[in-house]
C-alpha cells in the first residue's frame, strides 16, 4: 500500500500509551455526544464568546455573552472541557479556548465536514450496520426512496443540499487551479466532463481558454441543475450537457464529441469497483491515441498528513450508508489495478493538488 510517511507512522504500529488508548476509546463510545456538544457550542456562539475574551470567561459570563440559560452553558462548557476544546483556570474558574477549539472555529475544512455530517449523514448513519450487511444505502430512506443519493439530490431539503454541495465543492474547488495546469498542458480543444455536476469545473475551463468546448455527461436531473447554474455566465454557450445514467452499462459515451480530454473529478469514488470498470471500459471505446483520460480523486493512501487520510476513510461511510451502499474513497493501488485491467495505460500521476490532497491520474489508451 502506497502510504505517505505520516500516514504510515499512524497505521503500521500501535504505540499509544494505555491510558491514552482508553480515553480515545471512550471518545468513540460517546462520539454522538462529542459531535453534537461541539457543534452546538459553535452554533450558539459559546466558543466564539470565550475566544473573544482576553482573560477567559466564567460560566455565568459565557452564558450571558452567548444568550444561553446558565444550565445550558454549563453542560456545554463542562462537556467541551472533557472533549478538549476548552481549558479552565482552577483558581479563577475562567474558561479559555484550547488549540483544538481554535481549529474547530477557524479551520474551513472542519466547518464543511461538520455541516456535512450533521445535515446529510447524522440520522442516516444510524443504519450503517444494515448498509454494511446488505450493500445498500439504508440511511438514505430518511430523505427519500431513491436507489442512490444522486437521483434525489435536486429534491433534498435546501439545508441538506447546501451542506452536500458545500462539502463537494470545498474538496474540489481548491484543487482546480493546479488541475487546470495539468489538463491544459495537453492543449485540449474539447473536454468531456463526466459527472460534471453543477458545471463548476466546466466554468473554470471555458474561463481559462476562450476556445475550449466542454460537454458534461451526467444524470438528466444534474444536467438541468447545471444549465440553471451556468445560465447567463460568460462562456456558457461553450458548455453542453448530455443526460445519461452511467450506471446502466448499456449507455455508451457520446461518440460524436471526440474529446481530447475525458475528465472525471471526484466521480469514480461514487461507484463500486465493478461499476468503475464498466465506466472506464466504455470510456476507452471513444478514446484514440491522442485522447487523455484524467481521473482526479482524493486517494486516502496518497495524503501528506494523517488527518486528511482520516477524513477520507470516514467519508467512505457516507457512501456506504447514504450515497449508494457500494462505493468508497479508494486507495490508489485499487484504482490503478482497475484502470490497467480495462486496457488503459497510466502515463503520469500528479499528487498533492490543492488543500484537499487530490491526485490526478493521467491515462491513455493501450493501442
Amino acid at each position: 500500500m502506497n502510504l505517505s510517511p505520516d500516514v504510515k507512522a499512524r497505521y503500521t504500529k500501535d504505540d499509544v500509551p494505555a491510558a491514552s488508548a482508553q480515553r480515545y476509546a471512550e471518545l468513540i463510545a460517546f462520539g454522538p455526544m462529542v459531535f453534537q456538544a461541539s457543534r452546538v457550542a459553535v452554533k450558539t456562539g459559546l466558543l466564539d464568546a470565550i475566544r473573544n475574551s482576553d482573560t477567559g470567561l466564567t460560566v455565568e459570563e459565557a452564558a450571558k455573552a452567548a444568550g444561553l440559560p446558565l444550565y445550558g452553558a454549563k453542560v456545554l462548557m463542562e462537556a467541551s472541557l472533557s472533549i478538549g476544546t476548552l481549558t479552565v483556570d482552577p483558581d479563577t474558574d475562567r474558561f479559555s479556548l484550547s488549540k483544538t477549539g481554535w481549529f474547530l472555529l477557524n479551520d474551513p475544512m472542519i466547518k464543511v465536514n461538520m455541516d456535512f455530517n450533521h445535515d446529510v449523514n447524522y440520522i442516516g448513519m444510524f443504519r450503517l450496520e444494515e448498509s454494511v450487511r446488505e450493500g445498500r444505502p439504508a440511511g438514505l430512506e430518511h430523505f427519500g426512496a431513491w436507489p442512490t443519493i444522486y437521483e434525489g439530490l435536486s429534491s433534498l431539503p435546501p439545508q441538506v443540499q447546501k451542506s452536500w454541495f458545500g462539502f463537494d465543492h470545498y474538496y474540489s474547488d481548491n484543487s482546480f487551479g493546479k488541475a487546470l495546469e495539468v489538463v491544459f498542458s495537453y492543449h485540449p480543444k474539447k473536454i468531456m466532463d463526466v459527472g460534471g455536476n453543477t458545471g463548476r469545473w466546466a466554468e473554470k475551463c471555458v474561463a481559462h481558454d476562450p476556445e475550449v468546448m466542454v460537454t458534461i455527461v451526467d444524470l438528466p436531473q444534474q444536467i438541468e441543475m447545471m444549465k440553471a447554474a451556468t445560465a447567463g455566465k460568460e462562456g456558457a454557450e461553450r458548455i453542453d450537457g448530455r443526460g445519461m445514467n452511467l450506471l446502466d452499462d448499456k449507455n455508451e459515451f457520446p461518440s460524436d464529441v471526440h474529446p481530447d480530454i475525458i475528465w472525471m473529478s471526484q466521480f469514480l469514488d461514487c461507484f463500486s469497483e465493478k461499476e468503475i470498470a464498466s465506466i472506464l471500459s466504455r470510456a476507452a471505446k471513444i478514446m484514440d491515441k491522442g485522447t487523455r483520460l484524467c481521473i482526479m480523486e482524493t486517494f486516502w493512501d496518497r495524503q501528506k498528513f494523517e488527518p486528511a487520510a482520516f477524513c477520507l476513510t470516514m467519508t467512505s461511510l457516507y457512501f456506504t450508508a447514504l450515497a449508494n451502499g457500494n462505493s468508497k474513497m479508494y486507495n490508489s493501488d485499487d484504482m490503478v489495478r482497475i484502470i490497467r485491467d480495462c486496457g488503459i495505460e497510466i502515463e503520469a500521476i500528479h499528487d498533492f493538488l490543492g488543500d484537499g490532497g487530490h491526485s490526478i491520474i493521467v491515462c491513455k489508451k493501450t493501442i
